[in-house]
């Protein structure tokens, strides 16, 4: 069956980007309309995020989420054939000079990001920026088939992928050579038990990873703040700018805090563009853990 799933996926993506569309304009009213895929969710995280939008304003937000949703699916596989030329076409980046000048330098950086838009896309970004990426990423464990497939098409461009648990080691390596690398990171997904930060975020009580910032301090690598704007259907613009240049003038809290703070203004503007299907309030704060609100 996982092999079948790939070769469907090797299908589609030799389609033609017109036909692309056509699909997720019919997985649209599959997925909302017929299968209802996680709507309770979307809508229970969309109506606690933004108590101040009325019910209609939320089922527009959803409907557009689905239908970015259909197209990201359907991207991402189209990932796996696309040519540099045609990324190039279709993901342009802007922001500061910094990251180039730490490619010059032969710095190394972290670039955060977070699950908004194409961020499978983003990894195109190394042919503008010029630093090697190393894409830390969450192991399928149960289908080892589409994790290759999904693996091989975030290398194409050059990125190296490092599973979660080698992160650090593979940070701390960053200081002993000469060329410039870039640990790329989204981290603003449901983090494990023994790696919570706990805060206010879009309303809600959030867990966040706390490696990210521990590897910041303890590498003192600049980090770089990431996103994606959405200028039309397969077309996006990227921004990468510095966020902190000297990690280790500020603690762990403080630098968690500008990250989620930048999230937040960036989802509330367009807010239909964010991953709201992923159950990321499933888990409560324990009674004892401390909640950061500065």
């Amino acid at each position: 069956m996982d092999r079948i799933l790939v070769f469907f996926c090797k299908l589609i993506a030799r389609l033609p980007f017109r036909i692309i569309y056509g699909l997720s304009d019919i997985f649209y009213v599959l997925v909302f309309h017929v299968i209802r895929y996680r709507r309770k969710d979307v809508h229970m995280n969309l109506t606690r995020s933004f108590p101040e939008k009325s019910p209609e304003e939320i089922r527009q937000i959803m409907k557009k989420f689905y239908h970015h949703l259909c197209d990201l699916g359907l991207e991402t596989i189209k990932l796996s054939r696309m040519s540099e030329e045609e990324m190039g076409k279709r993901i342009t980046l802007h922001g500061d000079n910094s990251l180039y000048d730490y490619y010059n330098q032969g710095r190394s950086y972290i670039l955060l990001g977070m699950h908004y838009n194409n961020w499978e896309w983003c990894l195109f970004l190394q042919s503008y920026l010029k630093s090697t990426f190393y894409v830390v990423y969450n192991p399928v464990r149960s289908n080892k088939a589409l994790e290759k497939f999904i693996l091989d098409a975030r290398s194409r461009f050059g990125a190296q992928l490092v599973a979660v648990h080698q992160s650090v080691r593979t940070a701390l390596e960053f200081n002993k050579v000469n060329s410039s690398r870039c640990l790329v990171l989204l981290a603003d997904q449901t983090p494990p038990a023994n790696s919570q930060f706990w805060t206010n975020f879009l309303n809600q009580e959030t867990a966040f990873f706390a490696g990210p910032m521990k590897i910041a301090i303890k590498t003192n690598l600049p980090i770089a703040f990431h996103y994606i704007r959405k200028t039309g259907r397969g077309y996006y613009e990227a921004y990468c700018d510095t966020l902190i240049e000297n990690p280790s003038m500020y603690t762990e809290e403080e630098i968690t805090m500008m990250y989620i703070r930048k999230m937040e203004e960036i989802i509330k503007a367009e807010p239909e563009y964010w991953l709201w299907s992923h159950r990321r309030w499933k888990h409560k704060r324990p009674v004892l853990k401390k909640m950061y609100t500065s």
